[in-house]
């Protein structure tokens, strides 16, 4: 009979490890012994177009491919006869501890994999130490996130052509005391999705009939999502949309946008000169997320922004996109420690955010593999996925000799570039 394996647990305040034994996984979990795993689970428990709409990208998926891609040509190089019995996952980021370096990404379909998903999410990165991006176009409100216990919350805004309704927004999240503060910038218009369009699934959740039939041939979830909302306030909605907006794209309105996403509610003639009053009214750190080239990341550090995101969407908004691993470190050499650099899309494996820190970044952002862990088993499900990233990652700090966050630098890396 084989015994539970020992996992290894930062120790408040110290960053010290201790070794624990993990309790028993739901048993949706129990073989899901990676994320490629809980993103199959995942794809036979939700319907095809919620599915499609959190693990899909845009147009022909160049970029969605890229971002693997790019990732798996950086190698890692062993470092031997180093003592790694005591290694610790542990950093800080704005000052405050982090169980590993990573946050998980705003995700705005999180509330239709799983009931009130939002608040499943927050739960699980508030237990395992890391924080909690809520997304402007989520079913759950920023005063519910701010109800979970524990955690650091931060906020993704997408700056609308309404000004005044993004900054009420801001306040909200100011308010309910979030942390940090994300302005998404890669998104000046609604990005091409078809396979939205042939499945009928779009935001707000507005189902047609072949979206119907689908959620018929998936029961659990019919029965543990939708029923449940069916029976408390109806249809899930836009926590956060103007009334108006959300109104147009209801039945009886005007059609959502033709990619099955949300309208082009978003300022496309966002600039510069809009960061100064956002920088004046947001009090915490704030990010700009979605940069790909070295002088826009000098420009956000000389406006005032705490870090910077480089980011292409998850290769869901411009196809084609670079891949933000293949960026980063002439971003960071452009940025030379004046504010932290981060990275997103494409991390699947704890390795991933070893090669991110070893090209400069100061921690990783990552939204699908906890939305697979989600739409499996809610907030269990979405802490089965970090455990396993953070149990990946310290495997391969130990291989690269790496006993701490800080040790991980270029020589852990090789690119194959002279």
């Amino acid at each position: 009979m084989s015994m539970p394996v020992a996992s290894r647990k930062p120790v408040a305040g110290v960053g010290a490890t201790v070794a624990v034994t993990p309790a028993k996984p739901p048993r949706a979990l129990e073989r899901c012994f990676n994320i490629a795993d809980l993103r199959e689970a995942a794809r036979r428990r939700l319907p095809r177009g919620v599915f499609e709409f959190l693990d899909r990208g845009a147009e022909d998926e160049v970029s969605l491919r890229g971002n693997r891609e790019a990732f798996e040509r950086i190698k890692l190089r062993n470092k031997v006869l180093v003592d790694v019995s005591r290694r610790s996952t542990a950093t800080t980021l704005f000052g405050k501890p982090l169980s590993m370096p990573l946050v998980v990404a705003p995700t705005g379909v999180a509330g239709v994999c799983w009931y009130q998903g939002e608040a499943e999410l927050a739960r699980a990165a508030a237990k395992a130490g890391v924080p909690f991006t809520l997304a402007t176009p989520s079913v759950t409100s920023i005063e519910t996130i701010a109800a979970v216990e524990g955690g650091r919350k931060w906020f993704q805004l997408y700056m609308w052509k309404e000004r005044e309704l993004s900054y009420g927004l801001v306040k909200r999240a100011q308010d309910a005391g979030f942390e940090a503060l994300i302005l998404t910038v890669d998104t000046p218009t609604s990005p091409i999705r078809e396979y939205n369009r042939r499945n009928g699934f779009s935001m707000p959740f507005q189902p047609n009939p072949r979206a119907l039939f689908d959620m018929a041939l998936h029961p659990r979830w019919l029965l543990t999502v939708m029923a449940r909302y069916l029976a408390n306030n109806g249809m899930p909605k836009l926590a956060h949309y103007p009334v108006g907006a959300v109104s147009r794209m209801t039945p009886g309105g005007a059609p959502a946008a033709p990619s099955g996403s949300l309208p082009n509610l978003r300022g496309d003639e966002l600039n510069w000169d809009d960061v100064k009053r956002l920088r004046d009214t947001w009090k915490g750190p704030l990010m700009i997320k979605g940069v790909h080239l070295p002088e826009d990341a000098a420009r956000a550090a000389e406006a005032g922004f705490d870090a910077v995101i480089v980011s292409n969407h998850g290769g869901r908004t411009m196809d084609s996109a670079v891949a933000p691993i293949d960026v980063l470190p002439e971003i960071v050499a452009e940025i030379a420690g004046r504010i932290p650099v981060l990275v997103d899309s494409g991390v699947r494996r704890g390795g991933d955010v070893v090669k991110a820190l070893a090209l400069g970044a100061s921690a990783v952002l990552s939204g699908r593999p906890t939305l697979y862990g989600l739409s499996v088993a809610g907030e269990a499900g979405a802490s089965h996925a970090l455990s396993l990233l953070r149990r990946e990652f310290d495997a391969t700090m130990a291989f690269t000799g790496c006993t701490s966050v800080g040790e991980i630098g270029p020589r852990a890396v090789w690119t194959g570039r002279k």
